[in-house]
């Protein structure tokens, strides 16, 4: 029998990249998906089911985590905040960053691993080429690791590869495993067209540019 994986899966490339390095690990992959209240939330599930149906998924999970909007305190779910545009380089952490998000998405993905006897836990975060958000670090992966192997008296592999890539290299790892980045949204702030401005869109763009490709979301 195949091992199993839960796959965190945004829609996003990242996310995106990383199920496809699970599958061709050998993994069969339960998908997770999380709507919080973003405000491109319909964008994202649209991208999630259509990169489902790419991969063939063995099981398909969408959590309501409405509860996420209701904490508040980021650019994403309250649209009474300006999300920061033409800014990549500042050293303070944004205000898109999402409190704890990827903790608890990583406790959920636990959860779902454990009632599915999954092994391993793929999530798409990015350190070294990133907005700087803390729940994306390496030492932060490594201990919430430990905390939901206690919590779950499992021996769970929680894996994050992009960790410590660069955006060049995120899409070059896509080109190599026929990612259809076609089914990916990065824009922070629209559904129909990226708005270009935005971290997010930055880091994407900056990411095809150094790997001399086009976005096929801008064809």
């Amino acid at each position: 029998m195949k091992n199993k994986a839960v796959c965190i899966m945004s829609g996003g490339m990242d996310s995106a990249v990383c199920a496809f390095i699970a599958q061709s690990m050998g993994y069969d992959i339960i998908a997770l998906h999380f709507d919080y209240q973003q405000r491109t939330m319909d964008k994202e599930k649209q991208c999630f089911n259509a990169l489902c149906d790419d991969l063939q998924v063995a099981q398909k999970i969408i959590i309501d985590a409405d509860f996420i909007a209701q904490i508040g305190g980021n650019s994403l779910t309250d649209t009474t905040l300006t999300i920061r545009e033409n800014e990549l380089n500042h050293q303070d952490i944004p205000n898109t960053y999402v409190p704890y998000r990827n903790g608890v998405f990583l406790s959920i993905a636990a959860a779902v691993a454990q009632r599915y006897q999954a092994n391993a836990i793929f999530i798409g975060v990015v350190y070294e080429d990133s907005s700087g958000y803390p729940d994306c670090s390496p030492d932060f992966i490594e201990k919430i690791n430990a905390a939901v192997n206690t919590g779950t008296g499992e021996d769970l592999t929680i894996h994050a590869p992009l960790v410590h890539l660069s955006k060049r290299e995120i899409v070059q790892k896509a080109l190599l495993l026929n990612v259809p980045l076609e089914h990916t949204w990065s824009c922070y702030q629209n559904q129909d067209k990226p708005c270009g401005v935005c971290d997010s869109c930055l880091l994407r763009a900056k990411g095809f540019a150094l790997a001399n490709t086009v976005d096929p979301i801008d064809l």
